[in-house]
């Protein structure tokens, strides 16, 4: 007679394991640094078979970019002009890259990258493509215009990070809006 129950397939549930791994990869990076958050490392946290974060991330630096991505979220390009646009992106970032190991999984992704030509290509790709696209959109900016927007704004809040170990005051990211604004006040430029 065949059974009543219905058939699940062997081994654990599979729902909620990137929420529990990117939390726990934040977790980790935060309390031991990026070098020493390994994948194992972040699995044992997660409560999770390494080789169950391997198939679904084959290096740690793909599953740091998925945290990242799953992290920071879509960016709200809000505002009736360019202008409040842009000061919203430079405050979301701010605060993204604020947030307990976001930072901190930022800045050494970012540095495995500068000797690593397929994690540059992930990170330009999968990482940066969406956000360039989005902010090209909602400023009507050329595409190397967004890079230097990212680039200036990124960086400064990487480098404030990783100086002092704390995000950028709320004081200085008004400076850092009131610098960047007025070379993109007046709209794309060749």
């Amino acid at each position: 007679m065949p059974s009543s129950t219905s058939a699940r397939p062997p081994g654990r549930p599979r729902t909620g394991i990137n929420a529990a791994v990117f939390a726990a990869t934040l977790s980790t990076v935060r309390e031991l640094g990026y070098a020493r958050a390994t994948v194992e490392r972040i699995a044992a946290a997660a409560g999770i078979a390494k080789s169950t974060v391997y198939r679904r991330w084959p290096s740690k630096g793909e599953l740091i970019v998925d945290c990242l991505l799953d992290a920071l979220g879509p960016a709200p390009l809000e505002g009736a002009d360019r202008a409040e646009r842009m000061t919203s992106a430079i405050r979301w970032t701010a605060a993204r890259i604020g947030e307990p190991g976001v930072g901190d999984a930022f800045a050494g992704v970012f540095s495995d990258a500068v000797s690593d030509p397929a994690l540059r290509e992930l990170l330009s790709t999968r990482f940066q493509a969406p956000y360039l696209l989005a902010f090209q959109e909602a400023l009507g900016e050329p595409e190397h215009r967004v890079l230097f927007f990212i680039d200036v704004v990124v960086g400064v809040l990487l480098h404030r990070m990783g100086m002092t170990g704390e995000p950028m005051a709320d004081a200085d990211v008004d400076a850092l809006v009131d610098m960047v604004l007025p070379y993109f006040a007046d709209g794309p430029r060749p």
